[in-house]
């Protein structure tokens, strides 16, 4: 499998630099399928060509191939497909440039940042639905697209033409989003991914096709031959590309694991991670309750300003929260729920906030936050108003009074219907803050996500409430338990269906003015 980037720009050795891979040396990558090498065939000042090389393994390949492989005794020893560019070789791009995916380069970093002149070589290509899927996948990224069918054998023309092509593309493109491209699209092209397919793919579709993917015209068809077709895979990656939109500030951490038999309410921040820990009926095992799905809310209406950089509705709502904390006054908050520590983050940044506690059930979702705070770096007097604990929202939890304000954010949604009653007696009832900040979807905004096609936004989401029952729960709380809210939306509050996202701010009677 053969791939040659080449490029004019001057002086055009500087390719190396951004490939981090030296023009004057050969280098070899060992792959699970055979061997990589990276090398030079030209490498002056006018143009520059590196070429990734690998050549397959086959007795490796059929070692390391996935469980779900067809199993074809010869087949799998014998056959064509070592030979043209595929996931395999995808797999080896994304491990030989790994740094180059991620667009830094210390030397040359405002080259980095930048378009420069490109030329991509694909000799052989397997692309099933021709010549002319290629131009559709390529064209809308800003790539002149040359792909030619190859026939089954030149000496007999009359055989027609195989599902193979000779890929060439030219244009200024950032080097760090070509070889995105090619890392999302020759899976794609091909239609077959050569290894088994973990639940990440969702996390590794999303990261390469940062900034691109979500605006694609065919991102339906890239993202489910992407993930093999897999619903459950295809779902998740739907929900997360609309909700995260170009937020290239978000990290997308593996899946949160949980033992069995945990019981707890968490929050899905769509940005943050997928998480599982979220049911409280005892002996769920997380793959029982969300699989593979790590997505959760789409932002705003498709399409609505276009040519605009648009603001994720997960943004919006972190931001509309903070925005609530400061205006009721609160200097001590606890985000129950609080996942990979994304608002703690925000909080933590704002000296106004003299204490943030963060509870979840997972342990391991504790330790992600731990490691996005970066606590071990944190300055001691930054790290004293930090509290992160483990704990259920359906017991009663005396870490849980002392606060000004507590925070459930995208949480109540995931609870069963039959214990909301349990966690509004641990908060309101129990807990007493002066204030609670609850946002959940509101599902007739739903309507104008098309990709839903009338599913909820997650598949853990034991219900979603319209703005009508979200009020009457609203009542009911403050009724029982003696507070006063306000309901206010969060994104485009659409003239029909209403906002994306519907808050209530609720304040005990005796601390509202």
């Amino acid at each position: 499998m053969l791939l040659t980037i080449s490029t004019t720009l001057r002086p055009a050795t500087d390719l190396g630099f951004l490939l981090h891979k030296h023009p004057d040396r050969v280098q070899e990558f060992e792959q699970s399928s055979g061997t990589a090498r990276v090398f030079y065939p030209e490498a002056g000042e006018d143009r520059c060509t590196a070429a990734l090389l690998l050549e397959i393994d086959p007795v490796r390949l059929a070692r390391s191939r996935g469980s779900s492989s067809p199993d074809f005794s010869l087949g799998q020893y014998v056959n064509d497909r070592p030979y043209a560019a595929s996931s395999l070789l995808a797999s080896a791009l994304a491990d030989v440039f790994r740094t180059a995916r991620t667009g830094r380069c210390a030397s040359r970093q405002a080259l980095a940042d930048g378009p420069i002149p490109l030329e991509i070589g694909l000799p052989a290509l397997p692309c099933r639905g021709g010549a002319d899927l290629a131009h559709r996948l390529f064209g809308p990224l800003g790539w002149e697209v040359g792909a030619e069918a190859v026939p089954l054998d030149p000496g007999f023309p009359e055989w027609g033409e195989s599902r193979y092509v000779r890929l060439a593309l030219r244009g200024n493109v950032r080097l760090a989003d070509a070889l995105n491209h090619l890392y999302v699209l020759l899976p794609v092209l091909d239609d077959a991914k050569h290894y088994w397919l973990a639940g990440d793919e969702v996390d590794k579709l999303v990261r390469a096709g940062e900034g691109w993917l979500a605006g694609h015209p065919d991102k339906g068809l890239i993202t489910r031959r992407y993930l093999g077709r897999r619903w459950a895979l295809t779902r998740a990656a739907f929900a997360r590309l609309a909700e995260l939109g170009d937020d290239v500030e978000e990290s997308l951490d593996p899946p949160v694991e949980e033992e069995p038999g945990a019981e707890a309410v968490s929050d899905d921040r769509p940005a943050d991670e997928p998480r599982d820990s979220l049911s409280d009926k005892p002996g769920d095992k997380p793959e029982d309750k969300r699989g593979d799905q790590p997505g959760d809310q789409p932002e705003d209406k498709p399409g609505d300003g276009a040519g605009e950089e648009r603001v994720p509705l997960n943004t919006l709502r972190r931001e509309a929260v903070v925005a609530v904390l400061r205006e009721v006054g609160a200097r001590t908050v606890l985000d129950l729920g609080c996942g990979s520590g994304q608002l703690l983050s925000a909080l933590l940044a704002d000296p106004a906030f003299a204490k943030v506690a963060g509870m979840d059930v997972s342990a391991r979702a504790l330790a992600m936050a731990d490691r996005r705070l970066r606590t071990d770096r944190m300055p001691d007097a930054k790290r004293a108003r930090l509290e992160l604990f483990q704990g259920s929202l359906t017991y009663t939890d005396a870490r849980l009074a002392g606060y000004d304000a507590a925070v459930l954010m995208e949480v109540v949604e995931h609870v069963d219907p039959p214990r909301l009653p349990a966690l509004e007696r641990v908060v309101f009832g129990t807990a007493r803050p002066a204030h609670v900040i609850v946002t959940t979807p509101n599902v007739e905004h739903n309507v104008r996500y098309e990709l839903l096609a009338g599913a909820r936004r997650h598949p853990d989401h034991r219900f979603e409430w319209s703005r009508a029952e979200f009020a009457r729960w609203v009542a009911g709380v403050c009724e029982t338990y003696g507070y006063a809210a306000d309901v206010r939306p969060v994104g485009e509050d659409d003239p029909e269906v209403g906002p994306p996202t519907q808050m209530a701010v609720f304040s005990r009677r005796e601390e509202r003015s």
